[in-house]
C-alpha cells in the first residue's frame, strides 16, 4: 500500500485529505464537549463517524483521517475502558473508515481512496490546549510508550498510513520518528502547529524540523494542521527550500477561536478565496491539500474543483 500512495500521488499530482471531523458531529447534533472529544462518538455514536466519512469521500476527499486522534489507549484507559477495549476502539476507528470506502467503491470502482490512521499529540491526551504550545516534558521512552499501542492497534487494523498530526514539539516529532521504526513497512505523513510562519509552537525554526525529516524514509509529506489559514503560504514557502518530500497543509477555517467565550470569530476561508488559496499553496509545493477545524465537505469539494482545474491546466 505504501508503494500505491506514492505511485498514485506521483501520477495525479496531488491527493486531498478530507475535513474537519468534530465540525460534521456537532452539526449533526453531537456534544463534544469532553476530554475525548470525537473518540466520545466513536463509542457511542460509531455510526455517525461512518457518515462523515463517506460525506467527505463524496465530496472528492482521497484519503480519510480516522476518528483515533484523541482515542489513544492512555486516554481511553483514563476514562476506564480496559486496554483490551481501547485498542477495540482503535481499531473500529480505522473500519468505519474502511466502510466508508467500501461505500464510495460500489458507488464508483475506480476511485482510489486510502486511510490514514490518526495520530494525535501527546498534548491532546492532557486536553490542556498544549498541541499547541508543545510546552510538556516527558521523557522520550515514555513519549514512546504513550504513542506505540495506538500505531501498533492502528497498523493492525489495516491503515493504509500514519497521519502524526497536530505535532507541536521537536522533542514529540523525534519520539515518533524513531518509534516508527519498529514499523519499517509503514509510512506515514506529519504535521505541525505553528508559533508562526517560521517556526512550530515550542519555538524550534522550521528548518531544524525538516533537517530531522529529511533523513527519514518513512515519512512521505510534511506540513501544517490545525494552524490559521492565514500562515500557511509563508511556513510552506520555507519548507519548499529546505526538502524535496511532497508537502501538505490542512488549516483551518480562517476563523479564529476565542479560549475565553469557546466561539469562532472573524471571516471563513471559503468559496473562490479557498480556491485562491488552494492555488497558492499548490504552487508553493503542497500536494496533499484539506482542511481542519471548522471546514466542511463543502470545502473539501472547493479544493477538489480547484486542483482539478489546476491539472487539467497543466
Amino acid at each position: 500500500m505504501a508503494q500505491a500512495i506514492t505511485n498514485v500521488l506521483s501520477e495525479k499530482g496531488y491527493l486531498i485529505i478530507d475535513g474537519a471531523l468534530a465540525t460534521e458531529l456537532e452539526a449533526r447534533g453531537c456534544n463534544l464537549n469532553s476530554s475525548l472529544w470525537s473518540a466520545e462518538i466513536l463509542i457511542n455514536q460509531p455510526e455517525l463517524i461512518y457518515q462523515v466519512h463517506l460525506d467527505y469521500f463524496q465530496a472528492g476527499a482521497d484519503i480519510a483521517i480516522t476518528s483515533s486522534y484523541q482515542a489513544s489507549t492512555a486516554g481511553l484507559e483514563k476514562h476506564g475502558l480496559t486496554t483490551s477495549k481501547a485498542v477495540e476502539l482503535i481499531h473500529k476507528s480505522v473500519e468505519l473508515a474502511k466502510n466508508a470506502r467500501e461505500t464510495i467503491l460500489q458507488q464508483d470502482p475506480e476511485r482510489i481512496c486510502f486511510i490514514a490512521g490518526s495520530v494525535g499529540p501527546y498534548g491532546a491526551f492532557l486536553a490542556d490546549g498544549s498541541e499547541y504550545r508543545g510546552d510538556y516534558l516527558l521523557p522520550e521512552n515514555q513519549m514512546k510508550d504513550f504513542h506505540r499501542p495506538r500505531i501498533q492497534a492502528l497498523v493492525d487494523a489495516g491503515a493504509d498510513l500514519l497521519a502524526c498530526e497536530t505535532i507541536p514539539s521537536v522533542r514529540e516529532m523525534e519520539a515518533l520518528l524513531d518509534l516508527l521504526t519498529e514499523f519499517p513497512d509503514t509510512l506515514c505523513w506529519v504535521s505541525f502547529t505553528l508559533k508562526d510562519d517560521s517556526h512550530i509552537s515550542d519555538g524550534t525554526p522550521l528548518s531544524e524540523v525538516v533537517k530531522l525529516m529529511n533523513n527519514s524514509t518513512q515519512v512521505l509529506a510534511l506540513g501544517f494542521n490545525c494552524v490559521p489559514e492565514n500562515l500557511v503560504s509563508k511556513a510552506l514557502s520555507t519548507l519548499s527550500k529546505l526538502t524535496s518530500k511532497p508537502l501538505l497543509a490542512y488549516p483551518n477555517s480562517g476563523e479564529i477561536y476565542d479560549a475565553t467565550s469557546k466561539t469562532w470569530n472573524g471571516n471563513r476561508a471559503e468559496g473562490s478565496h479557498l480556491g485562491d488559496r488552494v492555488k497558492e499553496w499548490h504552487g508553493l509545493g503542497a500536494k496533499l491539500i484539506g482542511g481542519c477545524c471548522r471546514t466542511t465537505p463543502k470545502d473539501i469539494q472547493t479544493i477538489q474543483e480547484t486542483l482539478k482545474t489546476l491539472s487539467e491546466e497543466t
